[in-house]
């Protein structure tokens, strides 16, 4: 038996969890697909926490958003792209950890490497947090993803 504990709530708090991170996920692929901002930030709390891929931090939305106008105008990450949903874990009622991934595609609808025109693909780790019935994102980090696309359901070597 292992003396580490299941942080797993199960039962409704995980459906829930699972909703919030389903509904969550649609805004951001809304939000890609309209090239808005405003779209893929709706659910961002006001004190959102945020690490991007370089070690930076941001906090606050007003800071992000507008980070996140910048690279909408510039297009960064490529053109096309599609949001998976990794894992859901919920280890409180009102909380939801999910590990979402974000595949930039081709032209095709084909996964697309890193190319010059600054397509890549990313996987991020969302915090979202239920506040009088609706769910806010309270904190990100994302990570770009290396050449080959490593599922989640394959072994992981090099961490």
């Amino acid at each position: 038996m292992s003396a580490h504990p299941i942080l797993d709530c199960g039962g409704r708090a995980a459906e829930d969890a699972t909703a919030a991170a389903e509904a969550f996920v649609a805004e951001l692929q809304a939000g890609w697909d309209e090239n808005d901002a405003d779209i893929s930030n709706r659910s961002f709390a006001d004190d959102v926490m945020w690490g991007s891929p370089f070690g930076l931090t941001v906090n606050g939305y007003d800071e992000l958003h507008a980070i996140h106008v910048r690279l909408k105008r510039e297009k960064r990450g490529g053109d096309r792209s599609r949001y998976e949903i990794v894992r859901v874990l919920a280890p409180a009622p009102d909380v939801a950890i999910a590990h979402v991934r974000r595949v930039a595609l081709d032209a095709q609808g084909v996964p697309a490497g890193a190319d010059s025109n600054g397509a890549f693909s990313e996987m991020a780790l969302y915090v979202l947090i239920r506040r009088d019935g609706t769910w806010w994102l309270a904190a990100g980090q994302n990570t770009p993803i290396g050449e080959s696309i490593q599922r989640h359901d394959e072994p992981a070597d090099n961490l």
